[in-house]
């Protein structure tokens, strides 16, 4: 979702496990191996942007295939509700800027805690919490726009 489609995060996160494998004796084991990796993620990711000089659009394409995932409940109508909802909140999540749309990936959708974020992205733990606050504010007036 960060970096706007499928192939390209395919090959950032290959990239990821390349240089995680190379740097692995530097783990020193002082964060959890997950935000330690999560961060050389973040880092490529928000190198390829920035390298491409130019910004990527938030694909839906890519957003479909989580949608589809999630299994049903309830009947057609529920279903199709849900499927609307969810594909307004990836179209609201994309028009985020890149580090609002970071918070709240690794937040819920990867389901971090905020000490977790804080080391991904290098930043105390109460300004991650300010951070998903004014994120989630601003991705539900974006829904509420959209959604007009």
């Amino acid at each position: 979702a960060f970096v706007g489609n499928s192939d390209d995060a395919y090959d950032l996160s290959q990239e990821a496990f390349i240089r995680a494998y190379r740097a692995l004796k530097r783990y020193d084991g002082k964060h959890s191996f997950r935000s330690w990796f999560f961060a050389i993620l973040s880092n490529l990711c928000k190198n390829a942007l920035r390298s491409s000089k130019v910004r990527r659009k938030f694909m839906i394409s890519d957003a479909a295939v989580i949608i589809e995932e999630v299994p049903a409940q309830g009947g057609p109508v529920e279903e199709y509700r849900g499927k609307v909802i969810k594909k307004l909140i990836w179209d609201a999540l994309g028009t985020l800027d890149d580090d609002a749309r970071e918070i709240i990936i690794l937040k819920h959708f990867q389901d971090m805690s905020y000490q977790e974020i804080a080391e991904i992205m290098k930043i105390p733990v109460g300004t991650v919490m300010s951070r998903i606050h004014y994120a989630r504010l601003r991705l539900k007036k974006q829904i509420e726009v959209m959604n007009k």
